[in-house]
């Protein structure tokens, strides 16, 4: 892999998501044997890596784009579906993740109990999936052309 400024922002972000994602499996584990204070800190730092995860995404895709698949025609359309995938389970979990937060954060632990296994679940198989599409848009292949909304909005040049 070259690096890049968009492949190395991409990575850091990547780096976030399996750190969180990790906090998570660690969290859990230590819920599961009723160690409350270890699971509330490894689950706020799992919250912070998501959220850091995001604000470099976002950010990476105003100033680089979005990274086009560069692997070989015949793998497009299967990446393509496997990144649709990705997507909607990426942001189920972000979404559940907020949830499951705010019922912790409000001491609403029944609530927080019923949802948090399936939140935690879908975590650790979004940031797997999503190590896979990386690894697909930066590792295994490289990377193609990036659309840059913001260049693209100004009219600078290099933005098509």
């Amino acid at each position: 892999m070259t690096l890049t400024g968009a492949s190395a922002l991409a990575g850091l972000g990547e780096g976030c998501i399996l750190a969180s994602a990790a906090c998570v499996a660690v969290g859990w584990n230590h819920i599961r044997h009723h160690r409350v204070a270890v699971h509330r800190r490894y689950m706020l730092t799992a919250a912070w890596l998501g959220l850091a995860f995001f604000v470099l995404y976002v950010a990476h895709s105003a100033v680089y784009g979005d990274t086009s698949f560069g692997g070989p025609s015949r793998w497009r359309v299967p990446y393509l579906t496997f990144l649709q995938v990705h997507v909607v389970l990426a942001t189920a979990a972000g979404v559940l993740g907020v949830i499951t937060l705010r019922r912790a954060l409000l001491s609403r632990f029944e609530q927080h109990r019923r949802i948090a296994p399936w939140t935690a679940t879908m975590w650790l198989v979004a940031a797997g999936t999503g190590l896979a599409v990386f690894l697909l848009l930066y590792v295994v292949f490289p990377p193609g052309p990036g659309l840059n909304v913001v260049r693209t909005l100004v009219g600078s040049p290099g933005s098509h």
